[in-house]
């Protein structure tokens, strides 16, 4: 994402809100393009991200409850909207938030056929593809500048993994408890080259296809 932020055209110190921080481990690399705001619904995960001390982490959800009153230049929503159940409001909400002209980065889960427990455990609704996730985003009242897939290098593997867990019917406890399993250190070094290799397409190139999908939206004048 610090790619893709570093090519919007943001007034200086803007102002940039992350909806569903997580554990907070965007804060800090979204500190050095601007002034941060966080929000965050599970308890645990705003205290984590609290104990990062990069900004106050507020408990909210969307679409109904944003804690924050002021515009942003820019908002993140990143493997948020999947979790819900009205995704449209949550952009609608998002949207009046946002200074005139300011942008929306938004990523998702990809392709509904890659669905598996792991989607289940995590309370995924769905999984978009890149039209399904441009056209929610233009009915949310944006203009899209940029959409692409990522994480491509992985999509041949996943790919194939889910399709033979539904072909041989082995999705089980034994898939998910692997799906949870931190790689090893060798094959977790591997898949950190791969992402960071993939930061060199962001924001240039449309990937074809990919694990995940991101777009980049700005808030139509009014």
């Amino acid at each position: 994402m610090d790619r893709v932020i570093r090519q919007l055209k943001l007034p200086s110190n803007p102002q940039i809100l992350e909806a569903g921080c997580g554990t907070g481990g965007n804060l800090k690399m979204l500190s050095r393009h601007g002034q941060v705001s966080a929000m965050e619904l599970e308890t645990t995960a705003c205290e984590f991200a609290n104990q990062r001390q990069v900004t106050l982490v507020k408990q909210g959800s969307l679409p109904n409850e944003i804690p924050f009153t002021a515009e942003y230049d820019l908002i993140l929503i990143l493997d948020v909207i999947e979790h819900l159940d009205d995704d449209l409001a949550a952009l609608e909400a998002l949207k009046s938030r946002l200074k005139p002209g300011g942008w929306l980065l938004v990523t998702v889960p990809a392709y509904q056929f890659l669905w598996s427990q792991h989607d289940e455990i995590n309370h995924h609704k769905r999984r978009y593809t890149l039209k399904q996730l441009s056209q929610v985003t233009r009915q949310g009242g944006y203009k899209i500048k940029y959409s692409t897939y990522f994480n491509s290098f992985l999509f041949p593997i996943v790919a194939l993994v889910r399709l033979l867990q539904k072909l041989l019917k082995i999705e089980s406890k034994a898939s998910i408890s692997n799906d949870l399993k931190l790689p090893s250190k060798p094959i977790n070094q591997l898949l950190a080259t791969l992402f960071a290799s993939e930061r060199h397409f962001m924001g240039r190139i449309r990937l074809p296809f990919g694990v995940s999908a991101l777009v980049v939206v700005q808030k139509i004048a009014e």
